[in-house]
């Protein structure tokens, strides 16, 4: 017999993403062309936390334009699931050092050997905040 309730649905913020280690996020040029890019990135109170290299396109598309669409993928970038409409912004000072925190404690091993190799080749990194709608 229906009872007329239906079941609760996930909402499609950053709980969506929970239990998978990389998201694709696609950002817009100017001539509103995606360009879709998987990282790592870390959740704190719906929020997904990820970096780059500071002077990347990713960085430079995020500055022109903070609308980006973010999917769970594999590490190849192969989407899993759902596209997210989403906003960032770029982060700096304590902002900046707490996604850092939030990257290493997720991806411990993985970002002590990129900081070995960063010594070798230094760039400035990026930390960015994306707030699925």
């Amino acid at each position: 017999m229906e009872t007329g309730r239906t079941e609760p649905v996930p909402a499609a913020g950053a709980s969506a993403f929970r239990n998978h280690k990389y998201i694709s996020v696609e950002s817009f040029r100017k001539n509103g062309a995606g360009v879709a890019v998987p990282v790592w990135f870390a959740e704190e109170n719906g929020i997904l936390y990820v970096y780059s290299e500071a002077d990347s396109g990713k960085v430079k598309r995020i500055r022109n334009n903070p609308r980006v669409r973010v999917a769970p993928c594999d590490m190849r970038g192969r989407v899993k699931g759902n596209w997210v409409e989403a906003t960032a912004h770029i982060l700096e000072g304590a902002e900046a050092r707490h996604a850092d925190d939030l990257l290493n404690a997720k991806y411990p091993f993985q970002k002590r050997f990129l900081g070995f190799l960063a010594k070798l080749r230094p760039h400035p990194r990026a930390y960015i905040a994306i707030t699925p709608s």
